[in-house]
């Protein structure tokens, strides 16, 4: 939020107490306390103005915590995005108008001398990060509102802001903030962390995460559950400005020496990415969201699929399995499937686990509301009445999952269908949640909760899945998240049209979530609104079978390749069976990502941040370590794309093509190709070894009957994790190589 007219001037209606001393501190055991307040020229000065109180603390190594408190008498009812944290690892030292605050290879030191406030985080090597300079910690005085009544005089009442300002560097990029589907670099956005369903072809988000990486090695994470406002650039060109309603702010510098040790740490601060089970890797198909189908289509689609030879792994319900007004009633609507559980059976003997669409709306003429609604399960209206409204389903009322009984309610009814033969829930929608005029069961703030309400939804699901079969067993498809998602995956990226610039918007909004703590990701391939062109749908799967996870789905129209031309059964049938081939690899990522928050699909900056070019590169993406993918965007098949430099790789050999190992890649240069729909650009990295396997015919199959490794250039040292696609969490063989330096490109080893 934006509070200023230029440099000099505040807009109307605001004034802001600028924080420029520090009145004293104190030492409590590994935090810092501290009392700031405005420029004092005198003891007079104390009197009639704002001070804020900070503590300065360490949740985890390299990790440094402000609070920022104005008024600290006001109810806080929560909630709040859970924190890991341990003890003993920070250091605290004063000297010469200073207090240093040191935690791992991070410093925060604090000018403590009088009306010279400065934050300043730096290294060990006292390089500096980031900081707050001048009028950078202030309280803003809103007099804009309906609270503020000018005839109360002495006694008007001002709803206020707590504003942070952290500096930028020369040349210093913004990553993250969540899904975000407009630039990829935030320098120079205004960014409202608010859950809303708004497509993705525009500046509202599903996936909203308050936390943003800087080239410069280090993120910050706002830990505030409600709104928050950053202006990355927009304001302030020399700074990103946090803004929050309320009287505390606070957020956490966590420094790495990579972006990906930064990746590592947050999420080590907010919770440890989960793995998912081998299966959900191969194909997904769904039967669109308003299309008309019954048992006789959904089996006429499995037929089509088998008598293709395309491999397929997992078939979706959407919306309409259940009754029309009546989601969600959670039971399969008995005139399009008389014997839902006996289908169900026949579709696993096939070898396909099963998916069904879900959101926590109730409609009005779902059997569940009445029930709901006497046992008090949904949110209600201040005056204890159920809320609702017509806008999804007539009437709908939403699960108040602060409620435990609610949230077992809703669950055993998950429960029943897991029975059934259910392996997976879509978790559609929470973000509509409501925030004014409204209460919940445990009495949380209604505006926290309309982000967080997302993560409890998910939480709720994900819990029952993993009791039942595990928790390497057990995922979502989820469209909305918050702080602390990753545990509970996959997310998928919402509602996209059937355009390339649509697949675009798509793939920036995957990278963005996956620089923000998540390691999982998919899109609807071939677009969800609108019905793709063939040209469209060939490179749409194309992107999508180098997605972690793949699935065909669309809103009026089907997916199954044939409606568009049988050249795309055949596109697609050889992208499954490539995927399939790279599910040891895939497996081998997915675990380091689950250790370390490094992601599957990985931004150009992510792996290469020592070579600028990348920095704002959002068409290409490695997948893992070893593999560079760029989707075509074009009709015609040509596509530009950057071989990013490193030191290492200029000494292992040139990249090298996935299609034809004779074609080979020099490092730090930009080449552009025109591709028909047998290929795309996709390039092996030098100096890597990579897992496949070409045998198996589903993910779930032995890696190691037909287990090859793709050496490329020159290799020391190397050790590949041969994943359990039975437990993912697992490894059952490592392969190691000393070294390979016989002067070829690519070398097989069986």
């Amino acid at each position: 939020m934006k509070f200023t007219d230029g440099m000099w001037c505040l807009r109307e209606g605001y004034t802001i107490d600028w924080m420029s001393n520090v009145e004293r501190f104190a030492v409590e055991d590994d935090a810092v306390q501290l009392l700031l307040n405005k420029y004092q020229r005198h003891r007079g000065d104390t009197l009639n103005s704002s001070a804020i109180s900070a503590e300065v603390t360490s949740p985890l190594e390299g990790v440094i915590g402000v609070k920022l408190v104005h008024w600290a008498g006001q109810l806080d009812n929560g909630p709040h995005f859970h924190l890991n944290s341990t003890k003993g690892h920070a250091k605290i030292s004063s000297a010469d108008g200073a207090v240093n605050y040191q935690s791992g290879l991070l410093n925060l030191n604090i000018k403590t001398s009088a009306n010279d406030l400065e934050f300043v985080w730096s290294t060990d090597t006292q390089k500096k990060l980031t900081g707050h300079s001048v009028r950078s910690i202030g309280y803003v005085r809103d007099r804009t509102t309906d609270k503020t009544r000018w005839e109360d005089g002495l006694y008007i009442e001002h709803e206020g802001y707590m504003l942070a300002e952290l500096d930028l560097g020369v040349n210093e990029k913004l990553y993250g903030l969540g899904e975000r589907f407009g630039p990829f670099v935030k320098n120079g956005q205004s960014v409202d962390i608010w859950n809303e369903d708004g497509g993705t072809s525009s500046e509202l988000a599903y996936k909203n995460i308050p936390f943003y990486l800087s080239s410069k090695r280090y993120g910050v994470f706002v830990r505030h559950a409600g709104k928050v406002s950053f202006e990355l650039q927009s304001e302030r060109t020399t700074r990103v400005n946090i803004s929050v309603p309320g009287q505390e702010l606070e957020y956490f510098v966590i420094y790495g020496s990579t972006p990906k040790e930064v990746l590592r740490r947050y999420t080590a601060l907010t919770g440890q990415p989960s793995l998912v089970p081998s299966w959900s890797y191969n194909l997904w198909l769904t039967t669109s969201f308003t299309t008309n189908y019954d048992e006789q289509t959904v089996t006429g689609f499995l037929d089509g699929f088998r008598d293709r030879d395309i491999p397929l792994g997992v078939f979706h319900f959407d919306a309409f399995w259940m009754k029309s007004y009546q989601w969600c009633d959670l039971q399969f609507d008995e005139d399009y499937f008389p014997n839902a559980t006996a289908y169900l059976k026949r579709l696993k003997d096939r070898g396909l686990r099963i998916s069904v669409w879900l959101n926590s709306y109730i409609g009005q003429a779902s059997r569940l509301f009445k029930e709901g609604k006497e046992k008090g399960y949904f949110i209600k209206r201040l005056d204890g009445s159920v809320w609702q409204w017509d806008l999804w389903q007539a009437g709908m009322a939403i699960i108040d999952f602060t409620n435990p009984e609610a949230s077992e309610w809703f669950t055993n009814h998950l429960m029943r269908l897991m029975d059934m033969g259910v392996d997976s829930f879509k978790t559609d929608f929470a973000e509509r949640i409501p925030f004014k005029n409204v209460k919940f069961h445990d009495g949380s703030d209604p505006v926290r909760m309309h982000n967080y309400y997302s993560l409890l939804y998910n939480k709720a699901v994900y819990e029952a899945m993993t009791r039942r079969v595990g928790k390497a067993k057990g995922l979502l498809f989820a469209r909305s998240t918050a702080p602390g998602g990753q545990a509970y995956p996959v997310h998928w990226g919402g509602d996209c049209e059937s355009t390339f610039e649509a697949m675009a918007e798509s793939l920036r909004g995957g990278l963005s979530l996956m620089l923000s703590g998540y390691i999982f990701w998919a899109s609807d391939i071939g677009g969800f609104e609108g019905t793709p062109p063939p040209a469209l749908y060939k490179r749409w799967v194309q992107f999508g079978l180098l997605s972690s996870h793949s699935r065909l789905h669309g809103s009026g129209s089907y997916r199954v390749p044939w409606i568009y031309g049988e050249d795309c059964s055949e596109v697609l049938r050889d992208c499954v069976k490539r995927k399939i081939s790279l599910t040891p690899y895939i497996l081998q990522e997915a675990l380091n990502g689950h250790r370390s928050g490094v992601p599957l699909m990985r931004a150009m900056f992510l792996e290469f941040p020592d070579d600028p070019n990348t920095y704002s590169i959002d068409t290409q993406y490695m997948f893992g370590s070893n593999l560079l993918v760029a989707p075509v965007f074009t009709e015609d098949g040509s596509v530009s794309f950057y071989v990013p430099r490193s030191s290492e790789d200029d000494t292992r050999g040139k990249w090298v093509s996935w299609f034809d190992y004779d074609k080979t890649y020099e490092s730090g240069q930009w080449y552009h190709e025109t591709h028909d729909f047998s290929s795309l650009p996709i390039l092996i990295r030098p100096g890597t070894v990579t897992p496949v396997n070409r045998k198996l015919k589903t993910p779930q199959d032995d890696p190691l009957n037909g287990l090859e490794f793709i050496v490329c250039g020159e290799v020391e040292d190397a050790k590949v994790e041969v994943v359990d696609p039975e437990d993912v969490h697992e490894v059952i063989k490592i392969a190691e190589f000393a070294s390979i330096q016989d002067g070829k490109n690519v070398r097989i080893v069986a």
